[in-house]
C-alpha cells in the first residue's frame, strides 16, 4: 500500500467539512474550504432579576466561514496561502461549476439557512482572486441545504446542455435549479419529496443530465428523471444505512459510485441497479467520494473516523471484485468529511518519454500550443522497489519546492486536452497527485501528495 505524505496543515478555526479545488484552466491553483460550527446557547447569566425558567431559550446558531487558498509551489513550507475568508451561514457542501459561465468560475454553496448560493471568482487588485456573491435561492423554509451538484461533470458534453444544479435538503426533498447564464441567476424549476428523512446527497448522471440520483438517511439510493419530477426510476436498498455520497464517473458512461454510513463503497452499472458491480468495505462512513480528474480508475473517499482512502477501481469494474485500497490514512481525533483531487498535473522532467515535449516547458498551459505537446503526469520512480514491482516512496520528505524544481513542474492542463493527445496517464511509470482533505474536531485542512502506480 502506497502512502500519502502530508505537505501542510492549516487551522480552519471552525470545523471544516468541504474542500474543493477549482477545475478551470488558469484557476487550478485555487482551493476553497467550507466550515460548519454549531454554537450552543450560552449559559444564562447569574441575574438576580432572572425569572427562572420563563426565559425563551436562545436557538442554536450554525456558523460558517468560506476560505479561499492559493497553491504556491515556490513556498516550500506553506504552499497553501490564504487569499480570502468570508463569514457565511454554515456550509454543508460546495462545488465549482466545471465550465466557465459568462467568463468566470462559479462556486455553488449549500448552507444551513436552506439556500443555494452562487459566488463568482474575480481577479483582485493584488493580482489574486476573490469570490463575490452573485445569486442565491432559498430551497424551503426551516431546512438545511445538504448537498449540490452541477450538471457539467462531463465537460465534453456540458457546453451543449442547459446549466443545472441539483440540491438536497434536510426534509428529504430534492430541488432542480436552472442557472440563467446571462445573469447568471438561479431559478428553482422543480422540487419533490425523495426520502423520508434527510436527503444527504444528490448528484447528476454526467452523461445523461436529465437523470439524477439521491441518497437518504432512510438507507435508500434512488434514481430520478427530472422530466417527470417525483417519480423514481429505481429504489435500491443495497446499502444498509444512510446513503451520503454519490458521484457519476466523468470518464466512464454508466459508472456510478456510492458511499454510506454502512462503511461500504459500491460501484454500479447504471443500466442494472439491482446489484452493484463491486462492494468495498472502508471501515468508516463515506461522506464524500471523488473520481480522479485524469486517472479514470482512481477514487478518493472521505471516510470520517477512518480518515481518507484512495481506491483503484480498475479490476473492480472489469472483474466485479472489491476495489483495491492503494492508500489509507487515518487522522487521530478527527472525522474526515471533505476530500478532493487537485487538477494540477505533475510530470517528471527526468523521465524519458517516448513522445517529445518542448524544451521551454513552463507552468502555464498557454505555453503549450499543441495538444500533442502536453505531457502526461508522472513522477520519477525510486530505483528500489518493494519487491512487488511498485515504486516505493522516498524515505524522508524533501521540501516541496526542492522536489518540484528537481523532478518536475506543475501544469495547469485540462483533462480534455490530456485525453485528446492520445496518451493515457495510467501508462506512465508512476503518478504524482496533489489532494486536500478537511476534518471535524481538529478543524484542519490538510494538503497531501500521493505517489503511486
Amino acid at each position: 500500500m502506497m502512502g500519502a505524505f502530508a505537505l501542510q496543515t492549516v487551522d480552519t478555526e471552525l470545523t471544516a467539512d468541504s474542500v474543493e479545488w477549482c477545475p478551470l484552466q488558469g484557476c487550478r491553483h485555487l482551493l476553497a474550504c467550507g466550515t460548519y460550527q454549531l454554537r450552543r446557547p450560552e449559559d444564562p447569566p447569574a441575574d438576580p432579576q432572572s425569572k427562572g425558567g420563563m426565559e425563551v431559550e436562545e436557538p442554536r446558531v450554525r456558523l460558517g466561514r468560506l476560505f479561499l487558498y492559493s497553491f504556491n509551489e515556490n513556498n516550500s513550507t506553506h504552499p497553501l496561502v490564504e487569499v480570502q475568508r468570508k463569514d457565511t451561514s454554515a456550509i454543508l457542501d460546495m462545488k465549482w461549476c466545471h465550465i466557465p459561465v459568462a467568463g468566470h468560475a462559479l462556486l455553488g454553496l449549500a448552507d444551513a439557512s436552506g439556500s443555494i448560493q452562487l459566488l463568482r471568482l474575480v481577479e483582485s487588485e493584488e493580482k489574486s482572486h476573490v469570490l463575490e456573491p452573485l445569486s442565491g435561492v432559498a430551497l424551503e423554509e426551516q431546512c438545511l441545504a445538504l448537498s449540490l451538484d452541477w450538471s457539467t461533470g462531463n465537460t465534453g458534453r456540458a457546453r451543449d446542455q442547459p446549466l443545472k444544479i441539483i440540491s438536497s435538503d434536510s426534509t428529504g426533498q430534492l430541488h432542480l435549479l436552472m442557472v440563467n447564464e446571462t445573469g447568471p441567476r438561479l431559478q428553482k424549476v422543480a422540487s419533490w419529496q425523495a426520502h423520508q428523512f434527510e436527503a444527504w446527497i444528490a448528484a447528476f448522471d454526467y452523461w445523461h443530465t436529465e437523470i439524477v440520483y439521491s441518497g437518504g438517511d432512510d438507507g435508500l439510493l434512488r434514481g430520478w428523471d427530472t422530466r417527470v419530477p417525483g417519480k423514481f426510476l429505481f429504489t435500491s436498498k443495497r446499502h444498509t444505512m444512510g446513503v451520503c455520497s454519490i458521484q457519476s464517473s466523468p470518464h466512464w458512461e454508466h459508472v456510478l459510485a456510492t458511499g454510506s454510513y454502512d462503511e461500504h463503497i459500491l460501484l454500479w452499472d447504471t443500466r442494472n441497479m439491482k446489484q452493484p458491480l463491486a462492494d468495498t468495505p472502508v471501515q468508516g462512513g463515506v461522506w464524500r467520494i471523488k473520481w480522479h480528474p485524469f486517472h479514470h480508475h482512481l477514487l478518493l473517499a472521505a471516510c470520517m473516523h477512518s480518515g481518507f482512502k484512495i481506491l483503484n477501481c480498475q479490476k473492480a469494474m472489469e472483474e466485479k471484485q472489491e476495489a483495491t485500497v492503494l492508500a489509507s490514512h487515518t487522522l487521530p481525533d478527527s472525522l474526515v468529511y471533505g476530500a478532493d483531487w487537485s487538477w494540477l498535473l505533475f510530470r517528471s522532467l527526468q523521465w524519458a518519454p517516448s513522445w517529445s515535449f518542448p524544451s521551454n516547458l513552463g507552468t502555464k498551459t498557454a505555453d503549450l500550443k499543441g495538444a500533442g505537446e502536453l505531457p502526461t503526469p508522472c513522477h520519477e520512480c525510486v530505483e528500489n522497489n518493494d519487491g512487488a514491482g511498485h515504486a516505493r516512496p522516498q524515505s524522508g520528505m524533501k521540501p516541496l519546492t526542492e522536489r518540484m524544481r528537481k523532478n518536475g513542474t506543475w501544469l495547469q492542463a485540462t483533462a480534455a486536452t490530456t485525453r485528446d493527445c492520445g496518451v493515457n496517464p495510467e501508462e506512465a511509470d508512476s503518478t504524482f497527485s496533489l489532494l486536500a482533505t478537511c476534518s471535524f474536531y481538529d478543524h484542519a485542512l490538510h494538503l497531501w501528495e500521493w505517489e503511486g502506480n
